[in-house]
């Protein structure tokens, strides 16, 4: 089934419209049914793509299985393709493969793409890197939403400040970026000395890595917030998927590419 909410069936749509091929009327059938669907434990927003570019993309954690079959479900129904599907547990992905549905796993991120299908031709160039390897499941989570979205991405890991040698040594790929993703935990300083860096816009993702003071990303929040350095943004603690979504918004912004 094709999903009719897509940008480019409804221009397609419009287009008929234009040139005679299909009444009005037969136009205002086509979009009758309602923008999302109501499940009743969730309503599926069939409209998002038209309204920001993207497709719904669900939050996994804390729903219960059966909520995410039938939710992914009704998007099967609705031709859905390239279905982001993030924060779940290797039980859930197996859960969801035994009910039928094709899926792509990453166990380091937790996130899964359902529905895989054509991807969009990789552009720009986004830079992502983490103060530690015990970052990197942040990481990936930005990466992988990055790279879904038709980002070229680049990864950088285990550059963090304790060892600044090995950030420097890699200046020549961070100044090539359009946007830089910096996740760090501990005190977060990461994101300040790469903003100091380089020209691009830089997204602070501070991670909840660290011993007891590190208040479960808190210091690594309050630190990237107070950057002396112009230019970074800050998203919330292990949030690697908004930083990924964001960095895909502004390497694909009209007038970069």
């Amino acid at each position: 089934m094709k999903n009719i909410y897509d940008k480019e069936e409804i221009l397609s749509l419009l287009q008929k419209v234009k040139t005679g091929d299909i009444t009005l009327e037969m136009a205002l059938d086509e979009l009758r049914l309602h923008p999302f669907s109501d499940l009743g434990y969730a309503k599926v927003d069939y409209h998002r793509n038209l309204r920001q570019g993207v497709g719904e993309i669900i939050f996994g954690q804390n729903k219960a299985p059966e909520h995410i079959a039938g939710i992914l479900s009704d998007m099967q129904e609705h031709g859905m393709k390239n279905v982001l599907l993030t924060r779940i547990s290797q039980e859930t992905a197996d859960n969801l493969i035994g009910k039928g549905f094709e899926l792509n796993y990453h166990s380091i991120s937790r996130l899964a793409l359902v529905f895989p299908g054509e991807q969009k031709p990789k552009v720009g160039n986004i830079v992502i890197a983490s103060g530690g390897t015990s970052d990197i499941s942040v990481c990936e989570e930005a990466a992988i939403t990055a790279e879904t979205l038709g980002n070229h991405v680049v990864r950088l890991y285990d550059v963090g400040i304790a060892g600044l040698h090995r950030l420097l040594a890699k200046q020549e790929i961070l100044l090539q970026a359009r946007v830089i993703v910096a996740v760090a935990g501990m005190e977060g300083a990461l994101a300040s000395v790469i903003g100091g860096l380089v020209r691009c816009p830089v997204i602070a993702v501070p991670t909840s890595v660290g011993y007891g003071a590190n208040f479960g990303g808190l210091s690594a929040l309050l630190s990237m917030l107070n950057s002396c350095a112009s230019g970074v943004s800050v998203v919330n603690i292990d949030n690697g998927f908004g930083a990924g979504f964001l960095a895909s918004r502004i390497n694909q912004m009209e007038g970069i590419l």
